[in-house]
C-alpha cells in the first residue's frame, strides 16, 4: 500500500473512532432469577465492579458496549497503520495529531 493510501486509511479510521466515542466498557449480566434486572460489569484496577442498569436502558447499554468492542478493533487497526507510516519515515505530527 502506498503512502497516500495509508494516510487515507488513517484518516478514515480516525473518523470512525470519533464516531464510536459514546461507548461503555463491560458486559451486561442479569442479577437474578425472580425479577428482570441487569448490571454492567467491568474491571477497574483489577477489581470487578457492577453498576445497576435500569431496565429501559438495557438496549442503549447493549449498543454502547458494542461500540466499545468496535472501538477496540478500530484502535488496533489504527495502531498498525501508524506503525507502517512510522516505518516509512512519515511524520504523523505533520497531520495534526502529535
Amino acid at each position: 500500500m502506498d503512502d497516500l493510501r495509508l494516510m487515507q486509511k488513517r484518516d478514515r479510521l480516525c473518523r470512525q473512532i470519533a464516531d464510536h466515542l459514546d461507548f461503555l466498557a463491560g458486559s451486561i449480566s442479569s442479577k437474578g432469577l425472580k425479577w428482570e434486572a441487569y448490571n454492567l460489569t467491568t474491571k477497574r484496577d483489577g477489581v470487578t465492579t457492577s453498576r445497576h442498569i435500569p431496565k429501559d436502558l438495557v438496549p442503549l447499554v447493549r449498543r454502547m458496549t458494542g461500540r466499545h468492542k468496535k472501538l477496540k478493533a478500530l484502535l488496533k487497526e489504527l495502531e498498525e497503520v501508524n506503525w507502517q507510516l512510522l516505518r516509512r519515515g512519515l511524520e504523523l505530527c505533520d497531520h495534526g495529531t502529535l
